[in-house]
């Protein structure tokens, strides 16, 4: 049996297979996260759609969706932490690392995805990416044309900057 590309450790027929074939839904938002990742490395796109809530499914990019599925080298899923989402509940997040390789390049996507209920079956509602913050320096940045910092009167690029 083939292992499922999500990293549940299943097989892909009884992991992520049946939700992404329609045949069983995902019972937890995670399990829709994990459905929608091995969408990606499968290259089931139709299940990327379907699984937007009703008002974005019209909105969908297939070929861009499909074309990143397919130019990407899928390495793994790490599920960082889920809150809510479970059987009972109607709304969930889901924050991941998918980890793959394009562009001769080791890449993150780091987001936090939002789920709820629609009809009874999760839905993904919208993705938050979360990035690195910016650099921010502790002290003004000393431009070339600033007075040099060492009391001499002269520029700093006459000066220290030399």
């Amino acid at each position: 049996m083939k292992e499922c590309p999500c990293g549940s450790g299943l097989g892909y027929a009884v992991c992520c297979e049946p939700v992404i074939r329609g045949t069983r839904p995902a019972a937890t938002a995670e399990a829709l996260m994990r459905s929608r990742y091995s969408a990606y490395v499968t290259g089931e796109i139709d299940h990327l759609g379907a699984s937007l809530q009703a008002g974005d499914r019209e909105q969908f990019d297939a070929a861009s969706a499909k074309s990143w599925a397919e130019t990407a080298v899928w390495k793994e899923l790490e599920i960082v932490a889920t809150e809510r989402g479970g059987e009972s509940d109607n709304d969930g997040v889901v924050e991941f690392i998918a980890r793959y390789f394009a562009n001769n390049q080791d890449l993150e996507h780091h987001e936090r995805a939002y789920f709820s209920r629609e009809g009874g079956r999760w839905v993904f509602v919208e993705g938050r990416v979360i990035g690195q913050d910016p650099y921010r320096r502790e002290e003004p940045k000393l431009g070339r044309n600033e007075p040099c910092t060492c009391g001499s009167g002269k520029k700093y690029k006459k000066c220290c900057g030399k």
